[in-house]
């Protein structure tokens, strides 16, 4: 199944959907036993795996963590090679003074914020589709 690539389309199908769990990012070395049912999502780097987990799980997993997110699925088949969808929502939400982190995957973009900042996340991509249109 293809994705979308063209940009007003995909802004325009965009329902950016908000996840109630809390979510945080964990980093844990190659003799951290993953079960990836319990991860949203991972990439290894050299200095270890990175996790993206819920912040209930990292509790009971006893990992570190220093930032605690909301995570904001647009649900909208991209593609993967689709030009300036990332560029256009992170710049909307830098206007606004809201950082975010993305993970592309297959289906979905999933945009982390700080958890304080999901709503005001959720109001500023609502706009940024009502007025694509």
């Amino acid at each position: 199944m293809t994705g979308e690539t063209h940009l007003p389309t995909l802004i325009a199908q965009m329902e950016p959907v908000l996840l109630p769990e809390d979510f945080v990012f964990a980093s844990v070395d190659a003799s951290f036993p993953i079960d990836h049912s319990q991860v949203k999502g991972l990439f290894q780097e050299k200095e270890g795996t990175s996790l993206i987990l819920t912040k209930a799980k990292a509790e009971e997993l006893q990992l570190e963590y220093d930032y605690l997110a909301s995570c904001i699925t647009l649900n909208m088949h991209s593609a993967l090679e689709a030009v300036g969808l990332t560029a256009a929502f992170s710049n909307a939400l830098a206007e606004n003074n809201i950082s975010c982190n993305v993970v592309a995957a297959y289906y979905h973009d999933h945009i982390f914020v700080d958890k304080e900042d999901a709503q005001r996340a959720m109001n500023v991509l609502h706009q940024m589709k009502n007025t694509n249109k």
